[in-house]
């Protein structure tokens, strides 16, 4: 659920110490200085104190680098073990930045990929993104014990820790609101790539814009399909003038109930045309057919969850990344859809679940040859 009330935290080793308010002791970690690949100590960033607290009381004392300042957000933590760099954009999700503030365990002072164009601090500092070097791992328990919390990350020393209580109950409004703003965009752009595709036939695709991947799209185009990405809010009328092949509901962040009059378009839409739902647009055709969504405790966000096939009863590992999830409870027997919860196209990610965008050339060929 990548948006602008996001502090992410990930796991590595710890270099800071950290204060816990409620059982009133402290812990000291190791930060001894490193090398470079060069051999050389390098500390590129302004490093300077910083408090991490929770909503509950709870405050973390570590080090900041690369930006100052107070930021508030949701705290959820990830599970990747690979591909964490890309974290603070969700890079190919989003054409920029979209995290409150990114919370790390120890932070590598080399750069040495070839790919590189700059440092992580540089990044973060333009960006006005707070980093923390704090116990990730006592953070991950809190949050798998009490559920999602709001957290500030702040260098403002100035401020009395009583003040920074009291800000994550604030923080509610704050985030909700960010989220409405920023989370939900629409566009209304062509995507034409149909020469770079692997079958012969050319499909023509509607993606409806909640917040989509670049990968999805590109994913997509490989298979020989024309993409017209649009707004959220366009009407079916609309969609079924463009005589599409197929239509995507994409991913976006947040609640689903946030976008209220997409349920019309998407009730109008199916049994029309072939239809796809990712992440969020599977909870809004969930809705759609009359499921209940509900907010998860801590939210699925990393990319090593198994998931199960229960066609074939082969497992998957997958890309998830959400707060919301549609009740199966509620879902209605004897309507067959295509949708996922999670994320197909592996940008990062495992590559388990590409062949599910075949599967969706599959249901759109099927219906080409009915017509």
């Amino acid at each position: 659920m990548g948006c602008s009330s996001l502090i992410r935290t990930h796991n590595a080793l710890p270099t800071a110490s950290f204060y816990h308010n409620s059982a009133n002791f402290t812990v000291k970690c190791s930060s001894n200085n490193l090398s470079s690949h060069s051999g050389l100590v390098e500390r590129p960033w302004k490093v300077a104190d910083a408090r991490f607290v929770l909503e509950d009381g709870s405050i973390w004392r570590a080090k900041s680098f690369g930006a100052s300042g107070t930021q508030i957000g949701e705290v959820v933590f990830n599970t990747s073990l690979t591909g964490f760099p890309v974290l603070p954009t969700y890079a190919s999700r989003f054409q920029q930045c979209f995290l409150a503030g990114l919370v790390i365990r120890s932070l590598s002072i080399s750069s040495s990929n070839w790919r590189c164009k700059e440092t992580l601090g540089d990044y973060l500092a333009e960006r006005n993104i707070n980093v923390n070097d704090v116990d990730t791992r006592a953070i991950t328990r809190r949050l798998r014990e009490d559920g999602s919390l709001i957290g500030v990350l702040s260098t403002e020393n100035s401020k009395s820790e009583r003040t920074f209580r009291n800000v994550p109950y604030m923080g509610h409004l704050v985030f909700h609101a960010n989220l409405l703003v920023n989370g939900l965009g629409g566009t209304a752009s062509a995507w034409d790539f149909e020469d770079n595709g692997r079958n012969k036939d050319t499909f023509n695709v509607v993606a409806y814009d909640f917040g989509i991947k670049q990968n999805i799209l590109r994913h997509l185009a490989s298979y020989s399909c024309k993409i017209t990405v649009v707004p959220s809010t366009l009407p079916a009328s609309e969609t079924l003038k463009m005589r599409p092949d197929g239509v995507l509901f994409s991913n976006g962040p947040g609640n689903p109930s946030a976008v209220p009059y997409s349920i019309g378009t998407i009730k109008e839409l199916i049994g029309k045309i072939p239809v796809f739902g990712i992440c969020m647009g599977h909870q809004l055709l969930g809705q759609a057919l009359g499921g209940k969504t509900f907010r998860m405790k801590f939210g699925h966000h990393g990319g090593n969850h198994p998931v199960r096939n229960l066609r074939n009863s082969s497992v998957e590992f997958s890309a998830q990344n959400h707060n919301y999830a549609v009740n199966p409870e509620s879902l209605l027997e004897g309507v067959e859809l295509m949708l996922l919860q999670y994320h197909p196209e592996a940008s990062p990610g495992p590559h388990d679940s590409d062949p599910v965008f075949g599967e969706f050339i599959q249901l759109m060929k099927q219906e080409k040859v009915k017509a």
